[in-house]
């Protein structure tokens, strides 16, 4: 088994009140490096930030990466828009950032990128993929590709409270100055991902498009963002057998959405509680309180752990945590060194 992560960032993140609460503009273009360095170093290496909310909250790397401890696998990073150097080794595929979405174009360069996702995708000799993405503000721009291309399919957030009407505005105002109605790319999803959408969305369709041609079973690791590009792949004219696998707090948020979406998609849905609720740690606590949901492959990454092993992943993202600077129970989190009033040193996209 092969973990894709594509890594990447968008202008849309740096909207305010799209990004996560609290995170500081000039920092959260780190947030994508220091979270490819975590899953494959275990801790931030060049970045100078560790992205952990105030309410300590780590990033789903830590747990990805709680996971690889545990279970081990085969981790490629995609240089999909970096605007940061990393630490970890990466295949750069010629992509830049993307723009504000509320720009003209947001993503220059689709067509070229998924071309050659499309290429590294079909030369990968594994059998099987598992295809995750980090990008602050990914969600606000899967809405944004998802309302071009017609679909009705909601998005989740980082946040304990969606903002989701705030996100619906700036797809509004994008579509326009785009000089699209919604629906308007249906059956042509690149024309949707460069108007509206992020530099890895083009990059995780053409992995996938790529390694489902030549046969390799291909799991999209993640939420709403997957649906996004599972959207993109079936608007394509790609019907080959496609899965997703998300984490139980992106379900809880979406309830009945998140499968309706699958269906309409015809993507088989994995979803995987971690059993975060009987642990009394700070960065336990503040998911199942709602923050971060997924990412970074979480989902994914978590649907690997054999029977009878989450518990050793709990105990694993403990390790990671202290690594992280995080520390103590959810009761004495300040007391333990995470500042619950200061700024958030990075974040992920809503």
């Amino acid at each position: 088994m092969r973990v894709v992560l594509p890594a990447g960032t968008t202008e849309t993140a740096l909207i305010d009140g799209i990004s996560a609460a609290g995170a500081a503009p000039e920092l959260m273009e780190h947030t994508p490096s220091a979270d490819v360095e975590i899953v494959e170093h275990g801790a931030p290496i060049m970045s100078p930030v560790t992205p952990v909310s105030p309410n300590g909250c780590p990033t789903p790397a830590a747990v990805t990466r709680a996971v690889r401890e545990v279970v081990g696998f085969d981790v490629s990073v995609i240089d999909a828009g970096l605007t940061q150097s990393t630490a970890a080794p990466t295949v750069d595929l010629g992509g830049g950032p993307g723009n504000d979405v509320r720009e003209a174009v947001a993503v220059p360069d689709a067509d070229a990128t998924f071309d050659r996702a499309f290429d590294y995708g079909a030369s990968l000799p594994d059998d099987e993929l598992l295809i995750g993405e980090t990008v602050p503000g990914g969600t606000t721009t899967a809405l944004g590709v998802l309302t071009a291309l017609g679909e009705p399919a909601g998005v989740s957030s980082s946040l304990p409270e969606n903002p989701i009407e705030r996100k619906r505005r700036v797809v509004d105002e994008a579509l326009t100055a785009s000089d699209l109605e919604p629906g308007d790319c249906e059956g042509t999803p690149l024309a949707a991902i460069e108007a509206v959408g992020d530099p890895v969305q083009p990059t995780v369709a053409g992995i996938a498009a790529g390694a489902l041609e030549t046969g390799t079973a291909v799991t999209l690791a993640g939420g709403t963002q997957m649906l996004a590009v599972a959207a993109v792949l079936r608007h394509a004219g790609i019907d080959a057998t496609l899965s997703v696998a998300t984490t139980s707090f992106v379900a809880d948020e979406q309830g009945d959405r998140l499968a309706d979406a699958c269906e309409r998609f015809d993507c088989e849905l994995t979803v995987t509680d971690p059993g975060f609720d009987e642990r009394d740690h700070v960065a336990m606590d503040r998911y199942c309180a709602g923050e971060a949901k997924e990412g970074v492959g979480m989902g994914g990454a978590l649907s690997l752990v054999p029977d009878g092993e989450m518990a050793a992943v709990r105990d694993r993202l403990e390790t990671v945590c202290r690594r992280l600077g995080i520390e103590g129970d959810a009761d004495s989190s300040a007391e333990d060194g995470v500042d619950t009033d200061g700024p958030t040193e990075g974040g992920r996209g809503p």
